[in-house]
């Protein structure tokens, strides 16, 4: 009997042993397993960062290209002047193309200057678009201003008011200016580089602002639809193409109006097949 309580005893040791040794590889077999579980998301992790590094490496590439295209644009040399005794627009240096008109629209954004602008910019034609203040203010004036100017037109002031300055007082000729000049960089985010008085009616006082405000003030050199005899578009396109005053440098004037609207297309292409090219406002000075 005693012997085989020790025989048993010694069988009891041996299988503790054997649980304890077999219980110590599982643990080390489920550390090793937690190890790799543990290392395998950090591993994913990793490669996530690295490719998230690069696409934030590949768009502050993309993010200075679209700067430096922003800033050559901003950048244009300019290459024409404007003579302020006849408002031609005229080469500063030699080798730049004389054959050149400006287009000019004012009144706008009264009730067609949107469409004009997506017109023009169809015909890759550029132009000012000289603004009033109360077409800003109605209706959707506001909208039509940014669409103009988004389209990449120059935007030109033409008084709040469109009063004829020459019969305000000083303090109120300023506020037909400096007004709208807050204005237009309210709603663009930048302020007009030309001014045109209505009825090209300029005072002393008037320069002063605009030269103060530093702008170019001009007027033009022709300009029919507002006469009644071409308050049609097949007449208008044949006078403005045809005028005995387009020349070299030539102001045209037009206004947002149907039927200048719907002869812009023929007066640009008309003024094109007879050798002018349509001067980009960016290049005058």
């Amino acid at each position: 009997m005693k012997w085989f309580v020790v025989l048993f005893c010694s069988f009891l040791i041996l299988m503790t042993g054997c649980n304890s040794e077999s219980t110590e590889k599982d643990h080390a077999a489920i550390e090793e397993d937690e190890a790799y579980i543990v290392e395998a998301p950090e591993e994913d992790i990793d490669e996530k960062n690295v490719f998230e590094k690069h696409l934030e490496e590949e768009n502050s590439h993309e993010t200075v290209e679209i700067e430096q295209v922003e800033q050559i644009e901003q950048t244009v040399v300019p290459q024409y002047t404007l003579n302020e005794t006849n408002f031609l627009i005229q080469p500063k240096n030699e080798g730049v193309n004389e054959q050149v008109v400006l287009l000019t629209i004012d009144d706008a954004p009264d009730q067609y200057g949107a469409e004009m602008a997506q017109i023009l910019f169809d015909l890759d034609a550029n132009a000012i678009f000289f603004v009033n203040g109360i077409f800003i203010n109605k209706n959707d004036g506001k909208e039509q201003l940014k669409k103009i100017h988004e389209l990449g037109f120059e935007i030109g002031n033409h008084t709040m008011s469109h009063k004829n300055l020459s019969k305000l007082s000083a303090e109120e000729q300023r506020k037909e200016i400096v007004e709208l000049n807050d204005l237009i960089e309210e709603i663009i985010g930048e302020r007009p580089r030309f001014f045109r008085a209505p009825y090209g009616v300029n005072t002393d006082i008037s320069k002063q602002v605009v030269e103060e405000e530093g702008m170019q003030w001009m007027n033009w050199t022709y300009g029919y639809d507002y006469f009644e005899q071409y308050t049609n578009a097949k007449a208008l396109a044949d006078i403005m193409v045809n005028a005995p005053e387009l020349m070299n440098g030539a102001n045209l004037l037009m206004h947002d109006r149907k039927w200048t609207k719907e002869a812009l297309e023929d007066i640009v292409i008309g003024l094109r097949n007879k050798g002018y090219e349509i001067v980009d406002p960016k290049e005058i000075q």
